[in-house]
């Protein structure tokens, strides 16, 4: 949540066992309230910060595999890039990255993207950034997921205005500019 143009922490105390610390992803966090951390970085760094579009989570979580993870089809290795089934966030990066060099990017927290939750089929859904609903799109799985909903391609909806013990946030910085969608 932001006041006065500055980040607040929300309530750290959600019944994990041992309490999160600095290392564990943000959770708790509204669509609304990472949009508007998103504009609070760009503007203090001066650079341009937003959510991830679906496609672009999808790219950079799949990091070159057709497979159901970003290791290929085994789910047994789940645990070794991911954490899920568990009973709360762990701290970030301590697993394997993908071959991109991105952590976490199977469970420990959903993520928030700038799509709306557009059903597969639709002529948006190549990119859905449409104007249609007004539920936005997670991905990533969590803790509270089993293989299932940790696989490349899950994805589910929730309110824009909804917060959630499993549900975080990434950023992606825009390299040169930027073009309004």
């Amino acid at each position: 949540m932001l006041t006065g143009g500055l980040p607040v922490t929300l309530s750290a105390d959600l019944g994990f066992e041992p309490a999160p610390t600095d290392d564990h992803p943000v959770v708790n966090v509204s669509w609304n309230d990472a949009v508007a951390f998103c504009a609070w970085l760009s503007q203090k760094e001066g650079l341009t910060y937003r959510l991830p579009t679906e496609a672009e989570w999808e790219f950079s979580c799949r990091a070159g595999s057709d497979g159901r993870f970003a290791w290929g089809d085994d789910a047994t290795q789940l645990l070794e890039y991911g954490w899920c089934g568990g009973s709360g966030t762990h701290p970030v990066g301590r697993k394997k990255p993908n071959a991109f060099g991105l952590f976490d990017m199977h469970g420990n927290v959903f993520e928030w993207c700038a799509d709306h939750d557009t059903p597969y089929g639709d002529e948006l859904a190549i990119d859905p950034i449409g104007s249609r609903g007004s539920w936005r799109t997670k991905r990533g799985g969590s803790w509270r997921v089993d293989w299932m909903g940790a696989r490349n391609a899950y994805r589910t909806g929730f309110d824009p205005t909804g917060r959630h013990d499993n549900l975080g946030f990434r950023v992606v910085r825009v390299l040169g500019t930027d073009v309004e969608r």
